[in-house]
């Protein structure tokens, strides 16, 4: 009997119908060099919808017969799942701004997305912008649906107060390695300096991977994703170190198994995040912000980490593609990029970061470490049932890392076994 989340079902019962429950969808040779009026979306992100209207209004100013019209992704649960309704309703944006890597295998289920490969200077422009990169962008049949737009390195943000008050080093702390994050937490704790060395958030949301293992196993495997070749690499002696520490962090109430209902870094109630750099905007009023590299085993350099990347992606319901196609070039052109990067504090998909804009990373230090760190990430895996394999995975994290219930060893023994099993039902199209 075939696995589908409830969410997977509703996509694949609907995708074949939806031109016939919202418009037509326009002729992909007559829209892909069309011009005219367009629509794009944006996040809720306060400085991103700045960016964005900023940015509109620019290319407004040059191109007044091709009017931009911006607009907020229409509320729901989640972005990705407004997103998808959209495209079964063919009411699409002709761009939306704020696009998750791990939903692109089911928006391109619903046919709902263009390829910008098909553009004459599509790969081109993508891996100009973004480097190597952008081979992790790519899908299964080496097109690339979505450019990869901006990145949010997960990296260890930490309280210096807090560290001084525990008596440790807040300019020089020990994080390297696990011996020393471990060291250092219990300091923390044991001190009374913190409630939490750390406190991720505990619940069983298919995401939550990617702000405790994926971080932590994209630095300790040497930059592997996920799944690799159609085969789940986690069930692994990385994958093995990872969770052994991590269970080690909660075994010894370290990292509490219940959520907090705030930012407890914000808070003072923990002393540590993994967070990206869209973070640091929160903290500077509130809190005296370090950063370090997620930590390994024995503390390598040159470390990788999750990406927290979102992309921009063209809608098929888009009837001028044209100029759609050459507002994403203009939104994504060196001097916008270095808009948005000032703006929100994000990192562009680009090369050479802070080569490109050491203005920015003089005038705001702290960033440069997450700069650095862009260069070094991994995505998660573009895979079909994306959603689904994520859930597997972190029901097996929930039951044996946070909460003990069964070894982490058979965890990602059975865990590894079942989404084999998924990769093998989401490819097979019967």
């Amino acid at each position: 009997m075939l696995r589908r989340t409830a969410y997977a079902l509703l996509v694949l019962a609907l995708a074949g119908t939806a031109t016939a429950c919202g418009r037509s969808a326009p002729d992909a040779a007559t829209a892909a060099d069309a011009r005219g009026p367009i629509t794009v979306w944006l996040s809720n992100n306060a400085q991103e919808v700045q960016w964005g209207k900023a940015m509109v209004a620019a290319w407004n100013k040059r191109h007044p017969g091709q009017h931009v019209t911006a607009q907020q992704i229409p509320a729901g649960k989640t972005s990705e799942e407004a997103i998808s309704a959209s495209i079964i309703a063919g009411t699409s944006a002709c761009l939306a701004f704020n696009t998750s890597p791990a939903a692109v295998p089911t928006f391109q289920k619903q046919n709902g997305l263009v390829s910008l490969s098909d553009f004459p200077d599509g790969d081109a422009y993508i891996t100009r912008r973004g480097g190597a990169l952008t081979d992790q962008y790519k899908s299964a049949d080496g097109k690339f649906y979505q450019l990869p737009w901006k990145s949010n390195p997960v990296m260890i943000l930490y309280n210096k107060k807090l560290f001084k008050k525990a008596g440790l080093d807040p300019e020089h702390p020990k994080l390297a390695t696990y011996r020393e994050f471990l060291r250092t937490s219990r300091t923390l704790v044991r001190s009374g300096a913190a409630k939490a060395a750390i406190w991720p958030s505990p619940s069983s949301d298919f995401f939550q991977p990617w702000y405790d293992f994926y971080p932590a196993f994209a630095a300790q495997s040497g930059g592997k994703q996920l799944i690799e070749d159609g085969k789940p690499q986690f069930d692994s002696p990385a994958g093995r170190q990872v969770t052994d520490f991590w269970r080690t962090l909660y075994q010894e109430k370290l990292a509490p198994q219940e959520a907090y209902p705030g930012d407890s870094l914000n808070d003072g109630k923990a002393a540590m995040a993994t967070v990206g750099p869209w973070a640091v905007a929160a903290y500077k009023n509130n809190v005296d912000i370090g950063v370090a590299p997620v930590p390994t085993s024995d503390g390598g350099t040159g470390k990788y980490s999750f990406s927290d990347e979102k992309s921009v992606s063209m809608f098929s319901s888009c009837e001028n593609r044209g100029t759609a196609w050459d507002v994403l070039k203009f939104a994504t052109s060196a001097g916008q990029d270095g808009d948005f990067l000032s703006a929100t504090g994000q990192m562009p998909m680009r090369t050479d970061l802070t080569s490109k804009y050491p203005a920015f990373f003089k005038k705001q230090p702290t960033y440069k470490a997450f700069a650095e760190q862009a260069e070094h990430v991994v995505e998660v895996p573009n895979v079909a049932g994306s959603v689904d394999i994520w859930q597997t995975f972190r029901d097996a994290w929930t039951k044996s890392v946070v909460f003990g219930r069964e070894s982490t060893r058979s965890a990602l023994r059975d865990a590894s076994s079942e989404i084999t099993g998924l990769i093998n039902e989401y490819g097979d199209p019967s």
